[in-house]
């Protein structure tokens, strides 16, 4: 006898729907086409957990979006906080403590839209230039270097 997987109502199998889906999570419902609207609801229905989850993060994706300030950032995020605690997903309870421990810096966000990308970017060109010359002996005039490239 040779196995046949059982094919749901779009065509593909469960296995099919699983990698399939990948990509339809990481886009916004509003930006899916028909075929990945279809598997979204057949992917939600057979795995609520999933629905849940893709939920928490759209909803604090919208925090940011729709926030322009402060004081009601800090209280979405809130809200969104006890909705983690709620649902007992592990792999946001960490994403909510982390946040719970910045929130600080991270509500400054809302002051005028900027992150600390600039930044970030500007330290990672440092660590790429040290790693081309192998380290450090000269700690001036690694600096002096440095100064002259970026400045």
């Amino acid at each position: 006898m040779i196995y046949q997987p059982e094919l749901l109502s779009n065509g593909d199998t469960v296995k099919q729907l699983l990698a399939r889906s990948r990509y339809v999570l990481y886009k916004n419902p509003s930006f899916w086409t028909e075929s990945q609207q279809q598997r979204a609801a057949l992917l939600f229905e057979l795995y609520p957990d999933l629905a849940q989850a893709h939920n928490l993060a759209l909803q604090l994706g919208k925090v940011y979006d729709k926030t322009e300030d402060k004081l009601y950032g800090l209280t979405r995020l809130a809200k969104w906080h006890e909705k983690v605690r709620q649902s007992g997903f592990k792999a946001f309870n960490t994403i909510s403590r982390s946040i719970q421990a910045h929130y600080k810096t991270i509500v400054n966000y809302f002051d005028n839209r900027s992150t600390n990308a600039s930044a970030e970017s500007f330290n990672a060109k440092i660590k790429a230039f040290r790693r081309q010359f192998r380290g450090v002996r000269s700690v001036e005039f690694f600096l002096f270097r440095l100064v002259k490239l970026y400045a």
